[in-house]
């Protein structure tokens, strides 16, 4: 049987095929999960993930935010209702079939103890039927994408990692056979925090690189911040409060519960997701040509800051360098950041937020 024709590649044409344009990948109709002793874990859920979307399920302990997840590759079944992934009811897909096709990362990881990190990574495409060589690139591929170095990497076990490197190989293989979705719950729960720190605005760049759609649980409310294109807050027994964008969420959360799960830190945290724009930027006077004939000073250095990074990166870099730090876009310096200039980049943030 050749690639083209294993149960996985057709399960994908198949919900491909039954997904209308413009339809979201993953759709949750009144979808509810009741245990026999009476428990709801999600209450009729209604809930949409568009394509290419980052959605955040945020929320306390018990509130179903994992269980909802679970619903979407099976793991959970639906008591009633449906959950559709790019146009199809699950529940008419054969549940292997469907996670050969979903991305599933976990806290603990669950790599294979005596397989190399290239095994692991290589774990979905071996079983779709991939030739060697095909797999062989695709796991170079990944792990540069993830920060690991192939050479390094490739030939090495699980317990030779690091938690945080561990994490990174847990995304590659997740991503391996390229899936639809992807489905995180408490990713970087067990990382250290500056550990923590680093795989979120990496993770956050590598979503924004390849488009996939993903559905990521977490119970910190920064993280969600941080990551969602749009946060989902949860309150126990499975019940939607609040779907918005951060900084909606932020400045008018819709009910008490969500107003007591962000706090009183919404203006600190909209740093995590305010964005520097080419209006923040001073510009910066001619230089006299270098000796390699372009302008002095427009080669990028150590500790520029890009168009677009968010405002809680440029806050560590000024802090780093209190004269202000060259700002670059297109890998070109375009202008110099100053304090005033991040203030400028807070206040427009804010200002967004309450308008």
């Amino acid at each position: 049987m050749t690639s083209e024709q294993t149960p996985g590649r057709a399960t994908a044409l198949a919900l491909g095929a039954a997904r209308a344009p413009g339809e979201a990948v993953i759709r949750f109709e009144q979808a509810r999960k009741e245990y026999p002793d009476g428990t709801v874990a999600v209450h009729e859920l209604d809930l949409e993930v568009q394509e290419h979307e980052l959605l955040v399920l945020v929320g306390a302990s018990g509130c179903g935010k994992s269980t909802t997840l679970r619903m979407v590759n099976r793991l959970v079944e639906a008591t009633s209702g449906r959950v559709l992934v790019e146009g199809r009811d699950v529940a008419t897909v054969d549940p292997v079939a469907l996670r050969r096709r979903i991305g599933y990362v976990i806290q603990d990881v669950g790599l294979f103890p005596h397989r190399t990190v290239g095994q692991n990574v290589a774990t979905v495409p071996e079983l779709l039927g991939w030739d060697r060589g095909r797999t062989r690139s695709r796991v170079g591929d990944l792990l540069e994408l993830v920060g690991l170095d192939p050479a390094t990497y490739t030939g090495r076990y699980p317990h030779q990692l690091s938690g945080g490197e561990r994490q990174r190989v847990g995304v590659a293989r997740a991503l391996a056979a390229d899936p639809p979705v992807l489905l995180m719950d408490e990713p970087f729960g067990a990382v250290d925090p500056s550990g923590r720190r680093r795989l979120q605005q990496e993770f956050w760049r590598i979503q924004r690189e390849l488009g996939t759609t993903v559905m990521f649980v977490t119970h910190d409310v920064d993280e969600a911040v941080r990551l969602g294109d749009r946060i989902a807050v949860f309150r126990r027994g499975g019940h939607l409060e609040q779907v918005s964008d951060a900084v909606t969420l932020l400045a008018r959360p819709r009910t008490s519960t969500v107003a007591e799960l962000v706090g009183t830190g919404s203006t600190v945290r909209l740093l995590s997701i305010g964005e520097l724009t080419a209006d923040d930027v001073a510009a910066v006077p001619p230089r006299p040509a270098a000796p390699s004939g372009r302008p002095a000073g427009s080669e990028p250095a150590a500790g520029t800051v890009a168009v677009g990074d968010r405002l809680d990166v440029v806050l560590q870099a000024l802090a780093a360098a209190p004269d202000g730090v060259p700002v670059t876009e297109g890998g070109a310096v375009v202008g110099h950041l100053t304090a005033d200039g991040l203030l400028r980049a807070v206040r427009r943030t804010v200002a967004s937020a309450q308008g």
